[in-house]
């Protein structure tokens, strides 16, 4: 079995990455989205008052409960926890010495501290992803202590099991991201036809969307066939003992991750994904083959790899043939496929896997713990070394095991027959721990949207209710003629709300009476979270909200619905929020119950922190989150090279 200690450090430094995107992207937005004079203002989040330690654990998990001792506002608080999270993971990412087990807790509890008051625009799948991701980083960072003036080793036996709880975190997050697109019935998803929506209505596509969108239908329909096999097949190839099938399985990972990368902008989603996927690989992968070349097998062994491999193979061909009727089409120029089994038949077999899936996982981390104990005992010299080696890794292996036992719970959601089967006691630890998001449901692309349409919603302005000028957005689609962007690691959340608005009403996100009430008023810090204002001088009097239905113009009709420089070609549907103003009572009554016309802090006796703060606010206002996000990496990028070259 090969070392991981490589391998581990790859996945540090990528992880430092990721927390440096997340951070940097949520610095940016914090006033127009979560500020005082913002969309949903933070202050309004009621967290329990702090009187003692005991507080403190009881009421809300999260450091701006502690602000008010060192004089800050909910405001600012957000503003000091981001740029230490910028520069904690900076440092990470430039340092090998910073990446241990303390300063990951520090991450960890900053981004969950800040995720527990982002109410609507911070509750997506890859910010509960990186908490969970994060939390098992703790444990799989090196603690780099001093103890009794003896530095504790940087790399220890058991990092074969603490990296198993990140590949078991991938399993979970790629099976059920496969399984969930046909238990949620969706006709698109059954009929191979999601790739013929998706890449229109997606929420910030790319330009390479408008293209991979018009590819012919047979290829679009075996993408989606293909998605299925890489999603709930090789998966379970994660904890094979051949390299050969781990190392296909993590190409074919990598490979789907890249094409959503540059057919969609999912922020830094598919990037902590390609990270948690170096789990899948060890020291060889990384080592140079010449000078280090991987340990030989036997020829026998060699032979029940290729016979296993082989076997593996014909029954990924026997899927795609029997089970998605993989066929050549007319004139041997195209593929045909069309999924073969009915939805009892799939409910049944799920309801057999996935107690499978749990006996695969429990026996997978049973050898890691084995093998760590077998190392301890081989490899250390005298018998305090090898029962101090062994106590770490069974403390870490009861560790693994409570982390692996409460992901059962989130696991089971994918059918009702595996809930039932779990032990009450797992269940109960699980909904204590919950707030803390150790572990969570995943599943992405449930149900397409878009179908017939992606809807969009547009917001104008008007002084006279005669003249009406639209509202833009700096990423999400609006004006037709402008070019799909590229904002990936950034997310723009404000752009991502407006997306899942416009597949509802505005009753359902009520947040939108906020937005527009800003707009009304020209508040700065909303409109700086947006494109150039279409009234500079003073804002609009009337406000309104109109449903469109957009699609990707042709690229082999030339129709007179659109210039041949646009990309989008709408139509109106309806009316989505009705003329209204400022002075509008019902919009007052709805923002007075919200709280949001509660009284701000005063400033007037700001300490020197609350100061410093406040200028670097003003300093920076809310600049692009892409450029950011991109020019921190870049600098930190520069600096591990310049580092690993010269010294």
């Amino acid at each position: 079995m090969a070392l991981v200690s490589k391998t581990r450090d790859v996945f540090l430094w990528c992880m430092s990455v990721i927390y440096l995107f997340a951070f940097a992207s949520y610095y940016v937005q914090i006033p127009g989205l979560l500020g005082d004079n913002g969309i949903l203002p933070a202050r309004v989040v009621k967290l329990k008052e702090v009187n003692s330690v005991v507080d403190f654990f009881q009421g809300e998990f999260t450091l701006l409960r502690l602000m008010p001792f060192i004089g800050l506002t909910r405001e600012t608080g957000m503003d000091l926890l981001c740029l230490l999270g910028i520069l904690l993971s900076f440092l990470c990412m430039v340092m090998k010495s910073f990446r241990n087990s303390v300063e990951y807790s520090f991450l960890w509890l900053l981004y969950i501290s800040l995720y527990s008051v982002g109410q609507t625009f911070f509750y997506f799948q890859w910010d509960i992803l990186l908490l969970e991701a994060g939390f098992i980083t703790i444990l799989v960072a090196p603690l780099n202590m001093y103890i009794f003036f003896w530095k504790t080793a940087p790399y220890h036996h058991h990092d074969n099991i603490t990296l198993f709880l990140i590949k078991w975190l991938l399993f979970r997050l790629m099976f059920a991201s496969g399984v969930v697109k046909l238990t949620s019935m969706c006709p698109t998803w059954w009929g191979l036809t999601a790739l013929n929506y998706h890449f229109e209505s997606q929420c910030i596509p790319t330009q390479l969307a408008w293209f991979t969108h018009h590819l012919p239908n047979w290829l679009l329909r075996i993408s989606v066939t293909l998605t299925y096999v890489i999603e709930i097949f090789l998966p379970f190839l994660f904890f094979s003992s051949i390299r050969h099938l781990r190392m296909l399985s993590f190409y074919a990972q990598v490979l789907l991750q890249i094409m959503i990368i540059l057919t969609g902008n999912y922020n830094f989603f598919n990037l902590l994904t390609i990270t948690l996927c170096i789990s899948l690989v060890d020291d060889d992968f990384f080592r140079k083959r010449i000078s280090h070349p991987p340990e030989a097998k036997s020829i026998w062994n060699r032979v029940a790899d290729w016979i296993i491999t082989i076997v593996v193979y014909v029954f990924l061909g026997y899927v795609l043939v029997v089970y998605f009727t993989l066929r050549l089409g007319p004139g041997y120029t195209s593929l045909k496929t069309q999924i073969a089994f009915t939805k009892k038949e799939f409910s049944d077999l799920l309801a057999k896997v996935v107690p499978i899936t749990i006996y695969i996982g429990a026996v997978a981390l049973g050898i890691e713990v084995l093998i760590s104990f077998v190392r301890c005992w081989k490899n250390e010299k005298g018998l305090v070394r090898k029962l101090f080696a062994s106590v770490g890794v069974t403390l870490v292996a009861v560790l693994a095991a409570i982390m692996f036992a409460i992901s059962l719970v989130p696991l089971s959601y994918l059918h009702k027959e595996a809930t039932a089967t779990l032990w009450p006691e797992v269940k109960e630890i699980h909904a204590t721990i919950a707030p803390f998001r150790i572990t969570s449901p995943y599943g992405s692309l449930e149900r397409m949207t878009g179908v017939g349409g992606r809807p969009e919603v547009i917001i104008e302005g008007s002084n006279d209710m005669k003249a009406w000028k639209e509202y833009h957005f700096l990423y999400k689609p609006g004006n037709v003629s402008r070019s799909p962007p590229v904002v990936s690691p950034h997310q723009p959340r404000l752009d991502w709300q407006m997306w899942f608005a416009a597949l509802s009403d505005f009753q359902n996100n009520p947040w939108l009476l906020t937005l527009c009430y800003r707009l009304l008023t020209g508040q700065k810090e909303v409109l700086q979270l947006m494109d150039d204002n279409p009234f500079p001088d003073k804002p609009p009097v009337y406000l309104r909200a109109t449903l469109y239905h957009y699609h990707y113009t042709s690229p082999y009709i030339m129709s007179k619905k659109y210039s041949k420089d646009s990309w989008w070609v709408r139509e109106k549907v309806s009316s989505y929020i009705p003329i209204i103003d400022k002075n509008d009572q019902g919009l007052l009554q709805w923002l007075q119950q919200n709280n949001i016309f509660e009284p701000i802090d005063s400033q007037s006796n700001a300490n020197w922190l609350m100061k410093s703060l406040t200028a670097i606010r003003e300093l920076v206002g809310q600049p692009d989150g892409f450029l950011v996000t991109i020019s921190l990496f870049c600098t930190g990028f520069v600096m591990n090279v310049t580092k690993y070259f010269l010294f």
